[in-house]
């Protein structure tokens, strides 16, 4: 079951969802609008190279960038994070979605890990790639991205904030 507005405001108020920091100004009919941090990941400038992805995470082929803007040329992706920490209780799933006004524009928001666990409790990591022929400055602040909600049929055995790799160290 889907959560609409009504839904994500009770929700809130049972401390079942968090968003920190929170602004209900960014509840929508069914979502609630994420923004972008000041933080992003550029690949490292090594065109060409071999990586062995059985070896090499992320963390290890990209580079940490603070700004409150960016460039984003054609065809380059870049990775952001949202300003806000989601926590989730047990039973709660989320899917992140990129806003539609950005993907008109030719912006893919996340590529494939849009799937939000239950029991998450961390800031969510955007994989964000210019399919377009037009370089586009983003920026800090930017609601670039919204996230729907939706109820389990049982709680996790597994909550992320607990289990998952990356949230334990957030």
């Amino acid at each position: 079951m889907f959560l609409t507005d009504v839904d994500i405001k009770e929700k809130i108020k049972q401390g079942k969802i968090r968003i920190e920091p929170f602004y209900e100004k960014n509840i929508g009919p069914g979502s609630v609008d994420l923004t972008l941090d000041n933080r992003w990941w550029f690949f490292k400038d090594k065109k060409g190279e071999t990586i062995d992805l059985s070896k090499k995470g992320w963390k290890e082929i990209m580079e940490e960038r603070k700004a409150k803007s960016i460039v984003l040329k054609p065809q380059q992706m870049c990775l952001g994070i949202t300003k806000e920490r989601i926590t989730l209780a047990d039973n709660i799933v989320g899917f992140l979605e990129g806003r539609s006004r950005y993907a008109r524009m030719g912006l893919s928001i996340h590529i494939t890990s849009s799937f939000v666990q239950p029991g998450v409790s961390n800031h969510q990591v955007l994989e964000i790639l210019n399919n377009s022929h037009y370089n586009y400055k983003i920026y800090e602040g930017m609601k670039i991205t919204h996230i729907v909600f939706a109820m389990a049929k049982s709680k996790t055995s597994k909550p992320y904030r607990k289990f998952g790799q990356i949230a334990k160290g957030q």
